[in-house]
């Protein structure tokens, strides 16, 4: 049983990592991608050095793990949130989080093609309804005379890249704690998300950002690059294997729920119905085989 203390910082993180998806297309009406996942996530990797180093831990990494951390923070930091910062920008943000969340399905894949992982039942029940879901939302994208199918490529880029640096992380041999690893990826993957923005984007004149606007910067910093990383390193490794599946199959839903109240998008049917099939599938690679595990 996970306790009371557990139960309420889940619940907390699960809605605001979902709350995220449509706070990020907010910041997208006054701000372009790159710049703006370059401001975000350099202001939340520095608060976040901060916070961690006062605490004590080793900061630096060591000889070759430099290669290491930059090796890891391609598919992780660079390519999931460089993807899917694109894949907010063309989709409505909740059918952006719903596709995103494949990446539990794609981890899985990656394992049995490319390291003997079995393919099990469940593998393949879970490559049914991914294949369902995404099919839902491309025909739903096909369908509108403004649709942008390619934003369902930019996001399941963005969920392969997660799934692939997933599968890095645990085979990586590292000696400083995660969190610190995940501290350095968002400092090199900022670093480079600058060079690209300077390179590739016209900055938008900070003078002309509404109230709004800063509220969706402030969240992106303090809560998803600050606050929510923190409440899941401080956790992640406690969890029951049910919980943790319970809380990634809820952001999605908490992702398209409150896009309607924050930036006033209506899901369609093919949502909903794509959403269910995404959290069976999530359901089905990461729910505990043996009941007894359950919590």
């Amino acid at each position: 049983m996970i306790s009371r203390k557990q139960a309420w910082a889940l619940v907390a993180l699960t809605l605001m990592w979902g709350v995220n998806w449509p706070m990020m297309k907010l910041s997208l009406s006054g701000m372009t991608p790159l710049y703006f996942r370059a401001s975000t996530m350099s202001l939340g990797a520095a608060w976040l050095f901060a916070y961690v180093a006062l605490r004590g831990e080793r900061m630096w990494p060591q000889g070759r793990e430099w290669g290491t951390i930059a090796l890891l923070g391609l598919p992780n930091v660079l390519g999931w949130h460089t993807l899917s910062i694109f894949g907010v920008q063309a989709l409505a943000s909740g059918r952006a989080a719903i596709l995103g969340f494949t990446m539990p399905i794609i981890t899985v894949l990656i394992g049995a093609l490319f390291f003997g992982e079995r393919v099990t039942p469940r593998v393949r029940l879970a490559v049914a309804c991914s294949a369902a879901a995404i099919g839902l939302l491309l025909w739903h994208e096909l369908a509108r005379l403004s649709g942008r199918p390619t934003g369902i490529a930019w996001m399941l880029g963005a969920a392969g890249c997660w799934g692939l640096g997933t599968v890095m992380v645990r085979r990586a041999h590292l000696t400083l704690s995660p969190m610190v690893v995940t501290v350095w990826m968002l400092a090199l993957g900022s670093a480079v998300l600058w060079v690209l923005a300077l390179a590739l984007e016209t900055p938008v004149p900070v003078a002309s950002f509404s109230l709004p606007m800063w509220m969706s910067l402030a969240y992106g910093v303090l809560i998803n690059y600050g606050v929510a990383q923190l409440i899941w390193f401080g956790m992640a490794r406690d969890l029951p294997p049910a919980t943790s599946a319970m809380s990634i199959m809820a952001i999605p839903l908490v992702g398209t729920l409150s896009a309607t109240f924050i930036i006033g998008e209506v899901p369609h049917w093919q949502d909903w119905l794509a959403m269910v099939f995404v959290m069976a599938a999530i359901a089905s690679v990461l729910w505990p085989r043996n009941p007894r595990t359950l919590s």
